[in-house]
């Protein structure tokens, strides 16, 4: 059996773990994922976990915060008086926001006490992670 190169175009099922066990995404409601090997397209820590795999073969990974959404950025974090914003937000929600000549995406990570926090880092940033990886097909080479 062939083993899976940089570069060649392969679909996997997939389990997403934190640390403590409980799932956050699977590929299993919703479809094989389809990417490049060592490319981009899908976080480091799993892109590179696939080169060498075989058709057919399950691996688990664990993947630190820098080969998956990097570490949690204090700084990218602003606490403010909900008296200031224009529509009611609540957590999770995703907003564009004005900095200087930048706009950010950031979300909301928490609303206490008259105050939000506005939360410019990834959610997954800084958690260490776990991936069960099945490989389905070596789509190309």
């Amino acid at each position: 059996m062939k083993a899976v190169q940089q570069g060649d175009q392969v679909r996997i099922h997939y389990t997403a773990r934190f640390a403590d066990g409980s799932v956050f995404a699977s590929s299993r409601e919703s479809g094989p994922l389809d990417f490049v090997a060592g490319g981009t397209q899908v976080i480091e820590g799993v892109s590179l976990a696939v080169v060498g795999m075989a058709v057919g073969e399950h691996k688990v990974v664990e993947v630190p915060p820098e080969l998956a959404f990097g570490a949690h950025d204090d700084e990218l974090e602003q606490r403010v008086a909900l008296a200031e914003l224009s529509e009611p937000v609540q957590v999770g929600d995703q907003l564009d926001v004005r900095s200087g000549e930048r706009t950010l995406r950031v979300w909301v990570r928490e609303v206490v006490d008259g105050q939000v926090v506005f939360d410019g880092n990834h959610p997954l940033a800084g958690q260490h992670l776990i991936y069960e990886i099945e490989l389905v097909a070596l789509l190309t080479r």
